[in-house]
């Protein structure tokens, strides 16, 4: 292991509505520590479970008031009783103070180049001013090119990132999918572009895990939860319609589910043969490890872990208000790496039915070619060695 001695990396992880945000956070910093001595990592994030998941030692994370994103695209403040506008103030207040305190050495921002709703604009003026090495994250995919250019358009992201940000990694490979496509990239912001590759996830303990007997459950799970009722509803009603779905199921329903929702889910479950619906489970890759297969909505976190687990899966991707999941759908169901149903197909339960018994007889994705380096992580691990020795050649 090398030496990165008093490194500190700050990671911004605005969390709005799912899990992707910080999960891809943790990840990143989970393999920081465990490549380098003497780095240590604070993760800003929004979620309102962050502190469900376990951090390795030299990671720890500073919660700021959740917001959620409701299905016009609109924000609204987790406490329903703050103003959205105060709330955001909370969140600019504790970001800054906390970027001034921990005095980071590297800054790490994921997707959203200036915060939500701008909440990063003095921490970004302040860190830069301070030398601190600036890094925007970006899915593969981050939504259509037509919505992406409207969007940055408005917000006039390409010349404040072109002005802000040192390094833009990418967490893909360069020929699965480039997320500023339809975009009229300038040069001098292109040449900072790298496309790190697809982060390859790990259980807690693989080598103990691979030697237990998997179970080989057909295990469906919507991230987050809280945009997955119709998935959990339409999979309920395949196996409700077709007697040929016997097989052991796990439906993971996800921490932001409705609690309406997910009392009727419970309950529905119950009465189906084999099948076990449970809450949420931090631990998810070991979930995904022991499958069969996998069924799911094709969000970024989910379908790193079908593809470093090397598992058959079927996407049916969310289309509104986003359309990054059918994007990224569309270009793994075209390479062959998973099968994908659209929404309004897997709302027949006879479709569905007859996509997830194709789907428990689906060979592996290597096993049909579809080989994928996961090499994202150490790619970053290389980045950012490079950039600590840099900046240590020009002090």
């Amino acid at each position: 292991m090398k030496r990165l001695d008093d490194a500190r990396v700050l990671m911004y992880s605005h969390d709005t509505f799912g899990l992707g945000h910080l999960r891809r956070c943790r990840t990143i910093a989970h393999s920081l520590v465990e490549n380098f001595h003497g780095i240590s990592v604070l993760i800003i994030s929004g979620s309102a479970i962050a502190g469900a998941f376990d951090f390795r030692a030299r990671v720890d994370f500073v919660k700021i008031p959740s917001v959620i994103k409701l299905r016009n695209g609109e924000y609204t403040s987790l406490a329903g009783h703050i103003d959205i506008g105060d709330t955001i103030r909370m969140r600019e207040s504790i970001i800054r103070h906390t970027a001034e305190t921990f005095n980071p050495t590297l800054f790490i921002v994921d997707k959203e180049p200036m915060g939500l709703h701008g909440e990063l604009d003095q921490t970004l003026v302040n860190l830069k001013a301070n030398n601190t090495t600036l890094v925007l994250g970006m899915r593969d995919v981050m939504d259509s090119p037509r919505l992406l250019a409207s969007e940055w358009a408005r917000k006039d992201l390409i010349r404040k990132v072109d002005l802000t940000y040192d390094h833009i990694w990418v967490y893909g490979p360069e020929n699965f999918y480039d997320p500023m496509t339809g975009i009229d990239v300038p040069t001098s912001m292109r040449e900072r572009i790298e496309f790190v590759g697809f982060l390859k996830r790990q259980t807690s303990d693989n080598k103990l895990l691979k030697k237990k007997k998997k179970s080989e459950y057909l295990l469906v799970t919507t991230g987050g939860g809280g945009d997955g009722i119709d998935l959990i509803h339409n999979v309920m009603s395949a196996y409700e319609h077709c007697a040929e779905l016997i097989h052991k199921t796990v439906v993971v329903l996800g921490p932001y589910m409705p609690n309406k929702e997910r009392t009727e889910f419970l309950e529905r479950g119950k009465k189906i043969a084999n099948m076990k619906v449970i809450d949420f489970d931090s631990r998810l890759e070991e979930l995904i490890l022991g499958a069969k297969a996998v069924v799911s909505m094709g969000g970024y976190n989910t379908f790193c872990e079908i593809l470093s687990f090397d598992k058959p899966a079927l996407i049916v991707p969310r289309t509104v208000p986003r359309e990054e999941q059918l994007l990224r759908a569309q270009r793994a169901a075209e390479l062959d790496m998973v099968d994908m149903l659209l929404p309004d197909d897997a709302d027949d339960p006879g479709k569905m039915a007859k996509a997830l018994l194709t789907l428990l007889v689906r060979e592996k994705p290597s096993a049909r070619g579809s080989v994928v380096k996961m090499e994202g992580l150490q790619n970053l691990s290389n980045s950012v060695e490079a950039i600590m020795q840099t900046r240590k050649s020009r002090q």
